[in-house]
């Protein structure tokens, strides 16, 4: 039994939506996808999903996507990234699984899960590239600060051995440093961050290592080769 994580799938198994235009790295990237879980996850495994899952628009155009989730082995928490105009209310979410028999999945949302002792907490996070004097983009920071906390204060509460708090967006890139975010993590002892969100030439300014007394982790796909990353046992 072990717990991974990869981001930024960006499966298209439904609609055109060729991703090698980003790069070399995402020819055949689908296959690599499949191949590469297959050949580290098991059955009783975790691994958790960090955004950016399906292009599809809605949860009927991401079924096949979700098909292809639910025929890898292993439990599969999903958070939202910014490319997943499929997500609805929790509600409607649970009952598409249910509906269509995708029993291994779930949602990180304003929820937390358990790995034996390790609290797994999360939200989407905070666009670095985003105007924060903008009422609206603050009503959203605000919000998902309420969630990354919410979130976090379950799982402090059960007193875990470690918390790792997973975003789709980096609260640290190149110069840019969500404050509010980190000082979150930091009240509830977060001890890692792991994220996604960047492809291509923004690889360049990810922040990894240890900041701030947090360890961070970026997983995109291309940045990962397409292939989960292990945690822990």
């Amino acid at each position: 039994m072990a717990l991974y994580t990869l981001a930024d799938l960006h499966l298209a198994t439904g609609v055109q939506k060729p991703m090698d235009i980003f790069g070399g790295r995402w020819q055949g990237y689908t296959e690599k996808i499949i191949k590469n879980w297959r050949a580290l996850i098991g059955p009783e495994d975790t691994v958790v999903l960090g955004g950016d899952i399906s292009w599809g628009i809605s949860l009927e155009e991401a079924k096949g996507d979700f098909a292809l989730i639910e025929s890898l082995p292993g439990r599969k928490l999903i958070l939202k990234g910014n490319h997943d105009l499929w997500w609805e209310t929790a509600a409607k979410m649970h009952r598409f699984l249910d509906e269509n028999g995708f029993a291994s999945v779930d949602f990180l949302h304003n929820n937390c899960f358990f790995y034996g002792n390790t609290a797994l907490c999360g939200t989407r996070g905070w666009p670095f590239e985003e105007d924060f004097s903008d009422p609206h983009n603050e009503k959203i920071f605000r919000r998902e600060l309420l969630r990354l906390e919410a979130s976090l204060k379950l799982g402090a509460a059960q007193q875990p051995e470690e918390i790792i708090c997973f975003l789709h967006y980096p609260p640290l890139y190149a110069n840019f440093r969500c404050g509010p975010m980190i000082e979150l993590m930091q009240k509830y002892g977060v001890s890692r961050c792991i994220y996604g969100h960047l492809h291509s030439e923004s690889l360049r300014w990810a922040v990894e290592g240890v900041r701030d007394g947090i360890e961070w982790r970026l997983v995109s796909g291309d940045h990962v080769d397409f292939t989960p990353v292990f945690l822990k046992k």
